[in-house]
């Protein structure tokens, strides 16, 4: 049976762009993308002393499972180039599972509902972009929602 899955792909490093689309195609390999937000250039947040990001949302139907999806997504970083030197540092590409289903999961490899989403107007205004109405299954809002709830701040300005 396959879920919709929903993923945020950020980069920061060489072609941004480039880099979103080549991780955008490897993930055909793993289920039906069904849609791609539009690309937003959004500052850095933590560690803010980096380059702008670039990021987007996908939903993807897939029939992996939580655990065998996130393996896969690490193996598309690493084979992108991701090395992990410094936490929430520079990266080529960073491929995090937000919603998987209604899925909730606090395994030691992933976290389903994606632990931070709420708070990252990076996350959460993609995801509006194509997915307004799903629903955060610990939270019971709409990303719509939850990105409204957001205090000002986080620069996010869509380019594509």
């Amino acid at each position: 049976m396959d879920n919709l899955v929903y993923l945020s792909l950020g980069s920061n490093v060489g072609d941004r762009a480039h880099n979103l689309d080549e991780a955008v195609r490897r993930l055909a390999g793993l289920g039906r993308v069904q849609s791609v937000s539009s690309f937003y250039e959004t500052e850095p947040v933590e560690v803010t002393e980096q380059a702008w990001f670039l990021n987007c949302a996908v939903a993807l139907k897939t029939a992996e499972t939580p655990e065998s999806l996130m393996s896969a997504l690490l193996g598309i970083e690493q084979a992108m180039g991701r090395r992990r030197t410094q936490a929430k540092g520079p990266r080529t590409i960073d491929i995090d599972i937000l919603l998987f289903g209604d899925a909730v999961l606090n395994a030691p490899d992933v976290t389903i509902p994606h632990p931070a989403m709420q708070n990252r107007r990076f996350v959460l205004e993609p995801l509006a972009e194509i997915a307004p109405e799903a629903c955060h299954p610990l939270l019971k809002k709409t990303i719509r929602e939850l990105l409204h709830e957001l205090p000002p701040g986080q620069a996010v300005m869509r380019k594509s």
